[in-house]
């Protein structure tokens, strides 16, 4: 098939992450991939200036911002200024797929000959920071939703009475992230991503360090990060930070914590709490995206309601304060919970899907043209 993944600018964000190994691996099936962005967006002097004044500092300069396509062998191709992508852009072919709801309109408005149309839904992009009327009609225009976790596919269901999603859950590379079997560290010691996105959760988890370093006066924290930290989110005295770090250097990260946490508000699907299970790190998390699914309190970490900083604050005194054996169990069956993930299995899931759009498209049950593979 040939297929055209709609992008907003690329980053150094998840989503972005995902869509390029989605592209690599069907280039690997035989399929003819091509990339489509804007580049950034340039900031105006005003925002720039608020930035500075809040105590962040003044902006990088977006277009250096490395991504995660960067050095990958992909046909990406950025677009001259940011505008909306068209038909000029987009060569004709079999599947065009939307990855973000401002991209989702501009793939509604393309032509028939660009491909059967396609929204690959990472999250539920209804947030305050949105324009929310926009977003969330997005997810009633003709295209076949392919989502990555089933509490996206049940918000299409019950939100907008979509019924024909496929669910394509995120893999894990297992040649990049492992880690041996081993005991709990001399010094308890926790992981967590860093982000300043308020709907994160680094605040919460912030907060529950704090109390549980009461108990844990020599608690050390490992993290690393794709923005560099905020003066009013400082990680605590002594934490190891790392600034968008090589992958080697994120398995390391988690293979050296005794608890991964996670204190998301909302969350598409959390690809980190699954990559520091397959180094065997126990999980705590929120109840939001892929960790509602799969942790399982008492069994490979501990699973608590968003915003629950009690809860939250023990479920990591929990998992520090199992003895040896205990401890290598939750090891065990976090990683056993991810074992057979892999990005080659969900490949081919995301294959059939779009497989499943062009046969849709064929029957005018989506919009877009398909005229190689029938689903």
């Amino acid at each position: 098939m040939r297929i055209s993944f709609i992008l907003p600018t690329v980053t150094m964000g998840g989503g972005t992450r995902v869509v390029g190994i989605y592209a690599q691996e069907l280039m690997k099936r035989g399929h003819d991939v091509c990339l489509i962005s804007p580049p950034p967006q340039l900031l105006p002097p005003k925002k720039k200036l608020k930035s500075w004044l809040k105590g962040d500092g003044w902006p990088q300069d977006l277009s250096k911002l490395p991504s995660h396509l960067d050095q990958l062998d992909l046909d990406h191709r950025i677009i001259d200024v940011w505008r909306p992508i068209t038909d000029d852009d987009v060569p004709d072919g079999d599947i065009v797929i939307a990855t973000w709801w401002e991209t989702a309109e501009w793939v509604n408005k393309l032509s028939p000959e660009k491909g059967a149309k396609v929204y690959f839904v990472q999250g539920h992009e209804v947030f305050p920071h949105l324009p929310i009327i926009r977003s969330s009609a997005t997810y009633l225009l003709p295209m076949h939703k392919v989502v990555v976790a089933q509490w996206l596919k049940d918000v299409m269901i019950n939100e907008y009475d979509d019924h024909v999603v496929d669910v394509v859950p995120n893999g894990v590379d297992h040649s990049q992230f492992f880690g041996p079997v081993r005991e709990k560290r001399r010094i308890p010691t926790v992981g967590l991503l860093y982000s300043s996105v308020a709907l994160k959760g680094l605040d919460l988890s912030l907060a529950a360090l704090g109390l549980v370093g009461g108990s844990f006066p020599e608690l050390h924290v490992v993290s690393f990060g794709s923005e560099p930290i905020r003066p009013h989110l400082h990680l605590p005295e002594n934490a190891e930070f790392f600034l968008n770090p090589p992958q080697e250097e994120i398995r390391n990260v988690y293979a050296r914590c005794d608890v991964w946490i996670a204190a998301s508000r909302t969350e598409g699907f959390n690809l980190p709490a699954m990559e520091a299970m397959a180094c065997r790190t126990p999980v705590v998390s929120t109840r939001a995206g892929w960790p509602a699914e799969a942790v399982k309190s008492g069994w490979n970490g501990v699973l608590v309601e968003v915003d629950d900083l009690t809860a939250f604050a023990n479920g990591i005194e929990w998992v520090l304060t199992r003895s040896g054996e205990d401890w290598r169990a939750l090891s065990t069956n976090a990683y056993a919970t991810v074992s057979s993930s892999s990005w080659e299995k969900s490949a081919a899931m995301f294959e059939r899907a779009l497989e499943h759009a062009c046969g849709r498209a064929v029957r005018n049950e989506i919009a877009g043209r398909c005229n190689s593979r029938r689903g």
